[in-house]
């Protein structure tokens, strides 16, 4: 089965890069260069309609993971404009102060999504102390895919984990690698056995007009179809690679 890609985007230029290159999926935020907040109703809306599965990022400010009951209330409110917006799913993430997953409150943000938008957990997962027992308490919420780094800094780096994990899920739940990733971390990472990727994929470009007294920033960065494209024919290669081993071990 061939490997989806997601790509996280923050505005409507890189909803139309994302489309426009025939990546499988989007991840919809703000600030990513916070991170990823969660994005606002009017870039809900203008990605509604892309024709790609849509998960938008629900977290309400940059940070840790946190929550206090301001931000769980949020959250919850946040997720319900995305079910109203008519996009595929959400990306949650909730932590307790040990770093273990915060339960109770995943549990409400997937009960408030409800039965009809997948959802995923996200990097949250990669701060959890031990990784299958956090494994085991996403799967138990209904959590449908995990986003991870293989408790590395780099989804590269974490590679031996990420298989590790793709066995202990056993199917039960989606493993994606995401942090990091580059064209050269696509032959590891397919190796690994991961369901899906996710990836950047920006430049930086220069500021167009005046910033006046903002000049916090030469310019900003952007989804680069470019990149994506060179990511997408580097896992194509990694997996008929794999594919070529295979048949070579059946003969």
């Amino acid at each position: 089965m061939a490997i989806a890609l997601e790509i996280c985007v923050d505005d409507a230029e890189g909803i139309r890069t994302a489309v426009a290159t025939g990546v499988d999926q989007i991840e919809l935020c703000a600030a990513l260069a916070l991170g990823g907040l969660t994005p606002p109703p009017g870039l809900m809306r203008q990605a509604a309609g892309c024709g790609l599965p849509v998960h938008a990022m629900i977290r309400p400010r940059p940070g840790d993971f946190l929550f206090s009951a301001d931000d769980l209330q949020a959250a919850l409110d946040d997720i319900r404009a995305v079910r109203a917006a008519g996009l595929a799913g959400v990306v949650i993430g909730a932590s307790r102060h040990d770093g273990r997953l915060d339960a109770e409150a995943l549990a409400r943000q997937a009960e408030a999504a409800g039965d009809n938008m997948r959802v995923t957990l996200h990097r949250a997962f990669d701060v959890a102390p031990d990784a299958d027992e956090a494994l085991e308490t996403a799967i138990a919420l209904g959590i449908d895919r995990i986003m991870t780094a293989g408790h590395a800094p780099t989804a590269a780096a974490g590679a031996a984990e990420l298989s590790h994990l793709m066995r202990i899920a056993g199917g039960r739940v989606a493993i994606m690698a995401g942090g990091g990733i580059e064209p050269s971390d696509a032959a590891v990472l397919v190796a690994a056995g991961v369901d899906e990727l996710h990836a950047a994929c920006r430049v930086l470009r220069p500021a167009a007009g005046p910033l006046g007294s903002l000049q916090i920033a030469a310019g900003r960065p952007v989804t680069d179809g470019a990149a994506i494209a060179r990511l997408q024919a580097a896992i194509r290669a990694a997996e008929a690679d794999r594919l070529v081993a295979e048949l070579g071990k059946q003969d």
